[in-house]
């Protein structure tokens, strides 16, 4: 059985983030030569032999769901991490291998054209599938670049633009980076991802850096911080909704606290009327 290199690179990015401290181990004067856990300690907190671990890193067992439950516990693994690693030991579902549409049905253009404040769709590869007014207003016109371009990530680490835009570019590039990699196990074999990675790897050094710490996340819920031209600074709240019907779309709707400076920022944006549409008189 050959190796599963992906699970092997990502089961060792974990155990490097645990400290012995924390995993419950006291460590002797020997100075450790590797970051983090040993196999051998993971297998003992996991309670199977430290070959049957070594084969489980390597992909070439069958895990039950108590081992799997027992590296999760061990490894100090997120539910997102958690659900990664089984995608990478079992394989994605046949639900995940689906070709997902390239534009929003008309009915979901009609949800984002109903909602004032700004929403878009992502889809598979963080492709921008679709967005509303306000969603182009605050952020950039995708709608308008050519189709291979409307892509958050490479929007976020190729273009200076959303350096300026996001207060903290950090933060939200390597969430981009951390959705990529959940991509990867969800969709092994979708050489689009593939060709966007090996893409960003080559013209960013901290797409490549971010990359190679495996980390794994699905955003549902949070804020974000914008410095906009216009109107300044807003901090917004995200909700993410999956799009029914498909297995790799999210509609993402932006709010801001009613009452805050942030609302009164983008009641401006959105009200605001570029100079080619104001009427003359």
């Amino acid at each position: 059985m050959p190796t599963n290199e992906p699970l092997r690179e990502f089961l060792r990015a974990r155990r490097a983030r645990v400290t012995p401290q924390e995993a419950g181990i006291s460590e002797g004067v020997t100075a450790r030569r590797v970051e983090g856990l040993r196999r051998e300690e993971v297998a003992h907190l996991v309670g199977v032999s430290v070959d049957y671990y070594i084969r489980f890193e390597q992909g070439r067992v069958s895990p039950s769901d108590h081992i799997l439950a027992g590296v999760g516990r061990t490894l100090r693994l997120s539910d997102d991490e958690y659900a990664h690693m089984v995608n990478l030991v079992r394989g994605p579902d046949d639900r995940t291998c689906l070709v997902e549409s390239p534009e929003p049905r008309p009915a979901m253009r009609w949800v984002l054209d109903s909602i004032r404040t700004p929403a878009f769709i992502l889809g598979r590869c963080l492709a921008i599938v679709g967005t509303n007014e306000g969603a182009r207003r605050l952020m950039v016109d995708f709608d308008a670049r050519p189709p291979d371009e409307r892509n958050h990530a490479r929007w976020v680490f190729l273009d200076p633009l959303a350096r300026e835009r996001y207060v903290e570019w950090e933060e939200v590039a390597r969430d981009n980076v951390a959705s990529l990699r959940r991509q990867v196990g969800l969709f092994p074999h979708d050489p689009r991802l593939a060709a966007l990675i090996e893409e960003l790897s080559a013209a960013s050094p901290e797409f490549a850096t971010w990359w190679s710490a495996h980390d794994v996340v699905q955003h549902r819920r949070g804020h974000k911080r914008y410095r906009h031209p216009l109107v300044g600074e807003l901090t917004v709240a995200y909700e993410a909704f999956p799009v029914s019907g498909t297995d790799d779309q999210i509609l993402y709707i932006y709010t801001t606290e009613p009452g805050s400076a942030s609302e009164k920022a983008l009641e401006r944006l959105l009200r605001w009327t570029p100079p080619a549409d104001r009427p003359r008189g």
